[in-house]
């Protein structure tokens, strides 16, 4: 298992980029990340320093009403980045192309409540937790 900790949110942007490199997305290695973590855990702070440090200059925000935003590196690699948070039902999943994203895109692909959309979270999605330590640093395990 490894593992991130951001100290405060000083130190973001390096856990960021330590997370790039040893998850694998600067090798291509791994596409899909499944981000879970109780509401308020970080999980939008940390997604938007991830697409920060991939050189996206878009404004990231949570896709909560959209379900998924989509932003592009400085070497044009699509992101996606969905929120799963105010799915009622899989077909509105369905309905917005989730398949596509996940099967027929080189894009990378960040979610989260990845829990709303059960089972159909491909195998090959890397689970990230993400959680509050008592002295308010978070600690992002996969």
């Amino acid at each position: 298992m490894n593992t991130v900790t951001i100290k405060d949110l000083s130190h973001i942007s390096e856990a960021a980029a330590e997370f790039i490199g040893k998850a694998g997305i600067a090798e291509g290695k791994n596409r899909i990340f499944a981000f879970y973590g109780s509401m308020g855990a970080g999980k939008t702070t940390f997604i938007t320093a991830l697409c920060a440090e991939l050189g996206v200059d878009d404004v990231v925000n949570s896709p909560t009403f959209t379900i998924v935003n989509e932003y592009r590196t400085r070497t044009g690699l699509p992101v996606f980045h969905f929120d799963f948070y105010r799915i009622e039902k899989l077909q509105e999943v369905y309905d917005m192309g989730f398949e596509e994203y996940m099967y027929e895109s080189d894009g990378l692909c960040l979610m989260e409540w990845p829990e709303k959309i059960g089972g159909l979270l491909p195998e090959e999605a890397v689970k990230v937790s993400i959680s509050e330590l008592e002295n308010g640093a978070r600690e992002i395990k996969w």
